[in-house]
């Protein structure tokens, strides 16, 4: 038994750019504890195992290097990629079983694939003030679904953002800081240092929140981001009804196998 492993750089066309994660394709679930302690030994922020769900599809999970998570947007763009790359996978609609419901990747024969995920869109909360005592700089408005949202109007002050993750942390939900303009539609960071990621280079999953933000701020269902974190990267964001579409590349750097031994304590076998 030999399980592949990949390590993918995703929303990125530029090998190093993007959010890079690793993909382990397993015959079966794993277990829980040994994913964990993978995807600490590995560090990225996310760590991703798809295993077949019997279906015709495949069930995904995502762990950062502290905590498994409900959603993630790279992860999953670069678990299709891996697939792709395995012949698993061919241009067309891949089903995934998730914890936050059915989700689908079309993969396109240019290199682009294109997620469906739920939208999440946000609501008003007054937290200016307590984002403006970890930022030094009071937001033009707060928002919140799963993350916080700080809204500021200037997105150059949020590209050169310096953030102490402890301070993050004490708000207790990762936070996401967004501007409009910047050579996009809008751009954002995200910090999660609760969930183990400091900050997260590009975080497909806060789309599902910012594209309805800033679709019904614009007055547009089409969007082009921006995360100008220092690795950055690049998407496309369509919103239709309760779903976003996130759109973007993946580059493969690495491709290998787990280690026998390895493969006992995560199978069971």
């Amino acid at each position: 038994m030999t399980v592949p492993v990949h390590w993918i750089d995703a929303f990125t066309r530029t090998p190093f750019g993007g959010n890079p994660a690793v993909v382990c394709l397993l015959p079966a679930p794993g277990r829980a504890p040994a994913m964990q302690a993978l995807a600490a030994e590995f560090g990225v922020s996310e760590t991703v195992f798809v295993a077949p769900d019997g279906s015709g599809g495949y069930r995904i999970r995502w762990w950062t290097p502290a905590v498994e998570i409900d959603l993630c947007g790279h992860g999953t763009l670069a678990a299709a990629c891996a697939l792709a790359a395995e012949g698993r996978a061919g241009p067309g609609r891949l089903r995934l079983a998730s914890r936050s419901g059915p989700l689908a990747v079309e993969i396109r024969g240019d290199g682009t694939f294109v997620l469906d995920f739920p939208a999440r869109p946000p609501s008003k909360v007054a937290a200016e003030d307590a984002v403006a005592a970890v930022l030094g700089r009071r937001p033009v408005e707060t928002v919140a679904a799963r993350d916080l949202v700080a809204v500021y109007d200037d997105p150059a002050w949020v590209r050169g953002l310096d953030v102490d993750p402890r301070s993050v942390a004490g708000l207790g939900r990762p936070l996401c800081v967004t501007a409009p303009g910047g050579g996009a539609d809008f751009v954002s960071r995200y910090f999660a240092p609760g969930e183990g990621i400091d900050e997260d280079p590009v975080t497909g999953s806060a789309h599902c929140t910012l594209a309805p933000y800033w679709g019904a701020r614009l007055g547009k269902a089409r969007l082009v981001a921006r995360q100008v974190s220092p690795r950055g990267g690049e998407l496309e964001v369509s919103l239709s009804g309760d779903r976003v579409a996130i759109a973007g590349a993946a580059r493969p750097i690495l491709r290998g196998s787990l280690a026998p031994e390895v493969e006992r304590v995560l199978l069971g076998g």
